[in-house]
């Protein structure tokens, strides 16, 4: 059989509950030369069943150990058969045009490596949250923005596989930041670009990685940034990121940041105060001694100009629309 042009690479792990979503949304395409590898990293969840009940031959189900998204990522690199990766998550959702749009444009423009999207996010119940645009699109652009934030949402990237390869991957250590490091290293390599069209539907819930980068705490941000401008991760790096996140990724951390950060984004991107409450509410009594909660809980009483306003004085201007912010 020919190689697939693409390759949908879809790493795994106890995404039961939505994964039948996203490879529906996949397997709906109207491009149809892929393939769809996942890689089940260690679930202990009914993951493996549901994706074992499809029969449609272009998923390739690759079952390993636990390792973490990073391990499960290089793995599927090494895995992968098509010219193109189009990285995505189990838990998001594809526009059927999705990766007709990234292949004609990859093949029209030679020069460019990687390309990402607009997004929209939605809850864990599927309710849109906001519409994410890139803080930066042409090249130039993202070369000025890389060493200060991602512009860049990490299921909406397409890009060339044996550039990643020869890269080395993503890089081992960069845990939470793979991706952003990841990045940096393509621009030495040729053109990246932002397409202003959204693509994916991107969902935030307790379960995900994404969490406010504010949340992470001064330690995590400035030894991250200090990796993402020389470009690398030392292990004793790693090891001492390893720590901060140890003691923030579990489960009450993860379900007080994902209310803060729903309570936020229906304040500031998509104005719905008594939506907001309902999370700030829930954020509260996860974390009674979160005094930013409440002030979100109070701001969500002021009218919709002087949050805005409010927010554009006290936010990065280049990054306003972005998940961290």
């Amino acid at each position: 059989m020919n190689a697939p042009a693409i390759t949908v690479l879809m790493p795994a792990f106890n995404a039961g509950r939505y994964i039948a979503e996203a490879i529906d949304s996949v397997l709906s395409q109207t491009f149809t030369d892929f393939e769809l590898l996942i890689i089940n990293d260690g679930s202990t969840d009914n993951t493996e069943s549901v994706i074992n009940s499809y029969t449609d031959p272009r998923i390739r189900l690759f079952n390993q150990q636990n390792m973490g998204v990073i391990g499960a990522l290089n793995k599927g690199l090494e895995l992968a058969a098509g010219k193109y990766i189009a990285r995505f998550d189990a838990d998001d959702i594809c526009y059927p045009e999705r990766l007709s749009v990234q292949y004609k444009f990859m093949e029209t423009h030679p020069d460019h490596v990687m390309i990402g999207s607009a997004c929209e996010y939605i809850d864990q119940d599927g309710n849109f949250i906001f519409r994410w645009d890139p803080p930066a699109c042409r090249h130039e652009e993202l070369t000025n923005l890389i060493n200060y934030a991602s512009p860049f949402d990490h299921p909406t990237v397409f890009y060339k596989k044996e550039v990643a390869l020869a890269l080395g991957g993503y890089p081992r250590g960069a845990i939470h930041f793979e991706d952003h490091l990841f990045w940096t290293s393509f621009f030495s390599t040729g053109k990246l670009v932002n397409l202003r069209e959204p693509l994916i539907r991107h969902r935030f819930h307790p379960g995900s990685v994404t969490m406010d980068e504010k949340r992470r705490g001064k330690s995590f941000n400035r030894l991250k940034y200090a990796c993402i401008r020389k470009g690398g991760i030392t292990r004793e790096e790693s090891e001492i990121l390893h720590q901060i996140v140890h003691k923030q990724d579990h489960k009450k951390v993860k379900e007080g940041a994902y209310y803060t950060l729903c309570g936020k984004k229906f304040l500031v991107n998509n104005y719905q105060p008594p939506v907001a409450r309902n999370h700030l509410g829930k954020a509260i009594r996860i974390y009674p001694f979160r005094l930013d909660n409440y002030a979100l809980y109070i701001l969500s009483f002021f009218p919709k100009f002087f949050i805005a306003w409010l927010h554009k004085k006290t936010s990065n201007p280049d990054l306003n629309n972005g998940t961290h912010g």
